[in-house]
């Protein structure tokens, strides 16, 4: 377990997730943080590629669900984050803040989809719903994604 090239290989990821989730960057690097404190605890040894990002995608969706649930988080209104570009490049960090508009179900696959690259099975089975009901969820996130954009006037839509 090299701890520095599976932090190499997770945590933009990690960040993504936790910023779609929680839509604020604090939250997200301490995600980052715990998720990392968590796989190192654990002394995980992942039997391929797959499952490694498989399991941080699972640890980090629970923490940011936990995160959510707490009555801090409950109590405090942090009124309208700015959107912030992530570390690939601006024009998809404006992309994810107009993903981060859609509510949790079609957001999550929308983004294990196109960013992750998870087959519709795959995403089937990771957040334990049936084939069809991602295949339309997917379908009604791309037309709500399409309709922010086209309201935004962005040149994406």
């Amino acid at each position: 377990m090299n701890l520095r090239d599976v932090f190499e290989r997770q945590h933009k990821r990690i960040y993504r997730i936790a910023m779609l989730m929680l839509n604020n960057e604090a939250d997200a690097e301490d995600a980052v943080q715990n998720v990392f404190i968590k796989y190192y605890e654990k002394g995980i040894e992942f039997t391929d590629g797959e499952h490694e990002n498989a399991w941080f995608i699972t640890v980090t969706r629970n923490y940011c669900t936990d995160v959510l649930r707490s009555y801090w988080k409950k109590q405090v209104d942090f009124g309208d984050i700015p959107d912030t570009p992530v570390e690939d490049g601006e024009e998809e960090g404006e992309l994810l803040s107009h993903i981060r508009k859609l509510p949790d179900k079609y957001r999550d696959v929308i983004y294990l989809y196109y960013y992750e690259e998870y087959s519709v099975r795959e995403i089937s089975k990771m957040l334990d719903r049936k084939e069809s009901t991602i295949q339309t969820q997917l379908s009604t996130a791309r037309e709500k994604l399409k309709k922010i954009l086209e309201k935004e006037g962005n040149v994406y839509a």
